[in-house]
């Protein structure tokens, strides 16, 4: 399975944590700008990087350059993020599974457009698993349908509308289910549900479902 994940220049002390995917075979480590340097900080040399690189300095530069041999340099103005532009090189390895680290924290606007983004990139390829991670959350979207979610290290799991009412829910398998309900916009109650099985299940018939899954750190 090819994996593609996304470094982008987040907080470094909210990354995700790389090790249980640095032995895996066909990953593709991608640097976003900053993120390039905290994979390198990390360990990581990044098999292709992307951005302005405004927010390095030159010594961090040169040494990129040294270390990096797929580089993609682009103008300062632009109508794409950085991390946009990562996310249109990743698509091209046709990966099963897509990862955006280091786009939680710091500025809210990067977070929030990281997040459509995903959306976007998730309807445009459906097959794909796209994911959020950061030190202590996972997010993903689901669309119409019965999914099965397997349990894991995050002990809480909250299910969200995204722009629309979510119909007709139905959680089976979790600490809380719940039956032909809605989720709708600022509604709290499917916030920190947990897994009570190794596998649940979450299915509904209409609407976008953002799911988090998170744990205390």
């Amino acid at each position: 399975m090819t994996v593609v994940v996304i470094c982008a220049g987040g907080p470094e002390e909210l990354l995700m944590n790389f090790k249980p995917h640095k032995e895996k075979g066909n990953l593709i480590y991608i640097g976003a700008d900053r993120g390039s340097i905290h994979l390198l900080t990390k360990g990581i040399t990044p098999d292709h990087i992307v951005g302005d690189f405004d927010s390095v300095n030159q010594k961090e530069w040169t040494t990129l350059r040294e270390r990096v041999s797929s580089i993609e340099k682009l103008p300062v103005e632009k109508d794409e993020t950085d991390t946009e532009a990562a996310v249109r090189h990743a698509v091209e390895y046709k990966p099963e599974k897509l990862i955006l680290t280091g786009v939680t924290g710091g500025r809210i606007d990067h977070f929030l457009s990281a997040l459509h983004l995903m959306l976007r990139v998730q309807k445009r390829f459906p097959r794909m698993e796209v994911l959020i991670r950061d030190q202590g959350n996972e997010m993903h979207f689901l669309f119409p349908g019965v999914h099965q979610l397997t349990s894991n290290s995050y002990k809480y799991i909250s299910f969200f509308s995204f722009g629309e009412v979510v119909e007709d829910v139905t959680l089976r398998g979790f600490k809380y289910e719940i039956e032909h309900e809605c989720i709708k916009q600022g509604m709290t109650k499917f916030t920190s549900n947990e897994f009570a099985s190794d596998v649940c299940t979450i299915s509904f018939s209409s609407g976008i479902c953002l799911v988090i899954r998170g744990t205390d750190v």
